[in-house]
């Protein structure tokens, strides 16, 4: 559940059998450098993506060939290698069923065809739990007293509690903006991709603010999950040093302590950065000071989270952990 690439090399493979039966099914690397190899990457990217979006299918939103366990091979995938990845089972069962295909012990269409079957299974029983839910939550709001700001800073609290939550720090500020944006006169840039590196996507930070009607970035929030140090300072005014335009708040939003030393450092580089200011803010403090400065805009904060986090690809937000939010804003509502 917690892992489908190799679902999607699976199918990728597959694919490439279907089209061309003079292939191995277990070679899909062109750096295999055998006449029965081929992209399994090129299946994936150009063919499987749209199939995958069309249908809504629970997989990862990107080819399987740029995942850590098949990227930069260059041999057959075949049963006697070891794949490093978790759970192991998942890459021991995949090579097995490419060996079934080329041992022909199974048809490469009726494979594929059954791998459909069980991901759309997957995807209906998952959109029946979040319907489920949703109507719930609607028959609880209906005519109830809405959250406190207190209420809704605990509910946010717990969701960050559960596992796997480190993308949620960026859905909490982006929210703020997504409520208020228009009053401040300021808006969200789209976010970047959870997984990616800034300097694939050359971002100043996990959100970017812009002034409406202007994409030069005035504020930049990097996330952490762990104590902000003098390097992440530094790394931030190379990149402030960097950017076009001048940046004027770049703040480190973390859920750990905030140590006195590194933000007295941090507030060096104002003067030195030609008017930067750097600020280190904990997570829950920033939700609770904005909640409450904008008290009436409370529910609006809270639907916008929520429709981030169930927006979010499963590989930034676990299906668990979009359920887990639902579950926990329904006991919320309900008063248990």
């Amino acid at each position: 559940m917690s892992n489908r690439a190799g679902a999607r090399l699976l199918m990728s493979c597959l694919l490439g059998k279907l089209d061309n039966p003079k292939i191995d099914p277990r070679k899909p690397y062109t750096e295999i450098g055998t006449s029965d190899c081929f992209s399994g990457r090129t299946y994936d990217e150009q063919y499987l993506t749209g199939f995958i979006t069309k249908h809504r299918l629970p997989c990862n939103p990107t080819t399987a060939f740029l995942t850590p366990t098949f990227r930069n091979i260059d041999h057959a995938l075949t049963t006697d290698k070891k794949l490093v990845g978790k759970p192991r089972d998942l890459y021991k069962k995949t090579l097995e069923l490419l060996a079934d295909v080329a041992k022909n012990r199974i048809a490469a269409d009726l494979l594929f065809v059954e791998t459909v079957r069980i991901l759309s299974n997957l995807r209906d029983e998952k959109l029946a739990r979040m319907t489920s839910i949703l109507n719930d939550l609607k028959h609880t709001e209906e005519g109830a007293l809405p959250l406190s700001s207190e209420a809704i800073v605990a509910l946010i609290g717990q969701h960050f509690a559960c596992k796997n939550a480190s993308r949620l720090p960026v859905l909490v500020v982006a929210s703020a903006y997504k409520a208020v944006g228009e009053c401040l006169g300021e808006r969200v840039m789209p976010l970047h991709s959870h997984n990616a590196a800034d300097l694939q996507t050359c971002s100043v930070g996990d959100v970017e603010i812009c002034i409406i009607g202007d994409d030069s970035i005035v504020t930049a929030y990097e996330m952490k999950m762990k104590r902000v140090i003098n390097d992440d300072i530094d790394a931030a005014v190379a990149k402030i040093a960097k950017a076009h335009g001048r940046i004027h708040n770049y703040i480190f939003i973390t859920t750990d302590k905030i140590d006195q030393d590194v933000a007295e450092y941090a507030s060096k580089f104002y003067e030195e950065s030609g008017g930067t200011e750097i600020a280190i803010l904990d997570c829950i403090g920033f939700l609770r000071h904005f909640l409450h400065l904008f008290h009436r805009e409370r529910v609006d904060y809270l639907n916008y989270y929520q429709a981030l986090v169930l927006n979010e690809p499963d590989s930034a937000v676990s299906q668990t952990l979009k359920e887990a939010f639902l579950a926990l804003r329904l006991a919320a509502e309900s008063g248990e």
